[in-house]
């Protein structure tokens, strides 16, 4: 399990520096840089959360929409072997592509699809 922190869908890395002795992070997969520190595991959580709220403030009180860590679509190069292959399962099980991918992932991390 990777050390990560979740609060209202927005992600937070863990990290610790053991010459400082403290654990630290920061929002992942915005533009902005949002981070944040702790001595504790509680604090740590304490902290990623009072982040998160302070960018959605920060944010309002700027007029900005604060950002989105994932807009749901995103490209990815297979190769020409693999596309080929994976086009022609999806045909065979009558789904398009972008369907029979889809499927792939949200029964990997077993999520549902929408």
């Amino acid at each position: 399990m990777a050390n990560v922190l979740t609060y209202q869908n927005y992600t937070g890395s863990v990290e610790y520096s053991h010459e400082d002795r403290c654990f630290f992070g920061k929002i992942e997969f915005i533009n902005d840089l949002i981070t944040f520190e702790a001595t504790s595991v509680d604090e740590l959580e304490t902290n990623f959360q009072e982040a998160v709220e302070s960018y959605m403030l920060t944010c309002k009180e700027l007029g900005k929409e604060p950002q989105k860590q994932f807009n749901g679509v995103f490209n990815i190069r297979p190769g020409v072997e693999l596309h080929m292959a994976a086009a022609r399962k999806a045909m065979e099980v009558g789904m398009s592509l972008n369907a029979y991918i889809k499927s792939l992932i949200a029964k990997d991390t077993h999520l549902s699809i929408n």
